[in-house]
């Protein structure tokens, strides 16, 4: 083989270092894999199941809702409790947590008369708990993975979502469809059984030394913190416009139809991920970048001329290509958002920095479905996919201007990606 082709190769390839050298992260990996199909195949049973017993379309959508303000507050304060408790022992009651709604959904699924109001209860328990679980699991990659394999790790995070979230969501209609929703969610349940095996395993990671009591003074803590880093503000405004002004999952549906081809929907709905999973699957590039903030916003520009692309593309075919570009610009911002966040936030604020990162990835696709739909009702969705896509573009390039620090950001020379290596190779 030529040598070229083999250094081609070798940047393309995916950089493990991180889970040989981890045990613990070998431990949260392989957790993460075992409970994300469980949780993506419940994702499809719940909106099922409610289908079946109310055939309503409010009541469906209305499942959403219900989750909306737990995934804010929990989100939140699941920030602040990270960086007072040990994130382990977060993590770990979380996931038994989560054990128990699982149980409560496979119990009401198997009742003569399923009862709708547990679908809503327990959605949004569940969702809570999650977002309660999520900023401890963030803020966890910072103390055993080592600070110049961050972006690895944050590649290694990114392949094993993109990779459930295109083989989960299909297992997870057959299962419903094929075995009914209670088998489903036992088989959620029994991934949480496993998940906590692996997860006992782990050493206790406590919080920093003098880390602040969980309270309100200490989200504002976090908050200001994150106001005071217009480099980190970058991160959130960016991923936040990309997604109100691009994201238009909502209008597939649509789409499909005036495409003429319905049967098509569920591509549709896993472009993006194929594409984010062949970004993972190449993206061993990502973690030689050290300009990380101007990575974010060319890859987010890319994911907003992808969208657009999809307005003008005539046939299906050329509208999955063009999602899963999206899709894999999207990934790509994610990793060097993620890698930026690692790299340059103190441990004693990494747990309530990742509750606020966490509203800002989880807010932009609601606000931007609802875009979507809105400007689609006046102009049509060939339209709002158009438009939307460009409005991404000015949007992120405006922020790009406006948010100089953000967009010099540089690894190497910046002051809290500086301290913060310093940090970590004091206490090894």
């Amino acid at each position: 083989m030529p040598a070229g082709l083999k250094r081609l190769l070798r940047h393309l390839s995916i950089d493990v270092s991180p889970l040989r050298d981890s045990r613990d992260y070998r431990l949260l990996f392989g957790s993460g894999v075992i409970t994300m199909f469980g949780t993506l195949i419940s994702l499809v049973a719940v909106p099922y199941q409610m289908k079946e017993l109310t055939d309503s379309y409010l009541a469906v959508g209305l499942v959403s809702l219900a989750e909306f303000v737990p995934m804010v507050v929990c989100g939140l304060w699941g920030g602040a409790i990270a960086d007072a408790l040990d994130r382990r022992k977060i993590i770990v009651l979380s996931e038994l947590g989560l054990l128990v709604t699982s149980a409560a959904l496979m119990v009401n699924a198997m009742l003569p008369d399923p009862q709708v109001w547990v679908l809503y209860v327990m959605g949004a328990v569940s969702t809570g708990i999650a977002c309660l679980q999520r900023p401890s699991m963030e803020a966890a990659l910072q103390q055993i993975v080592k600070h110049e394999q961050q972006g690895a790790a944050a590649v290694l995070s990114s392949l094993r979502w993109n990779f459930g979230a295109i083989v989960a969501p299909a297992l997870g209609g057959l299962l419903v469809t094929t075995y009914g929703v209670a088998v489903a969610y036992g088989i959620d349940m029994a991934t949480f059984v496993l998940s906590l095996a692996l997860l006992w395993r782990m050493r206790s990671l406590p919080p920093a030394e003098h880390a602040a009591p969980a309270s309100l003074k200490s989200l504002v803590e976090g908050v200001r913190y994150a106001v005071g880093r217009s480099d980190l503000m970058g991160t959130y405004l960016v991923d936040i416009a990309a997604m109100v002004f691009a994201m238009a999952t909502a209008l597939f549906p649509f789409l499909a139809d005036e495409l003429r081809a319905p049967q098509a929907l569920g591509l549709l709905y896993s472009a993006a991920a194929v594409g984010a999973l062949i970004a993972s699957l190449t993206s061993a590039w990502t973690a030689r970048v050290q300009r990380q903030g101007l990575g974010v916003i060319v890859a987010a520009a890319l994911w907003g001329v992808a969208v657009a692309l999809t307005g003008l593309a005539p046939n299906v075919w050329l509208v999955f290509v063009c999602i899963a570009l999206a899709g894999a610009a999207d990934m790509v911002s994610g990793i060097f958002r993620m890698t930026m966040w690692n790299q340059t936030i103190p441990q004693e604020l990494r747990g309530r920095l990742a509750g606020i990162e966490l509203l800002s990835y989880a807010s932009g696709p609601m606000l931007g479905n609802a875009r979507a739909s809105l400007m689609a009702n006046f102009g049509g969705t060939r339209f709002s996919l158009g438009a939307g896509g460009l409005l991404c573009v000015a949007a992120v390039l405006a922020l790009g201007t406006a948010l100089p620090k953000f967009r010099r950001y540089d690894a190497r020379t910046d002051e809290h990606a500086l301290a913060e290596k310093a940090r970590r190779e004091a206490t090894v």
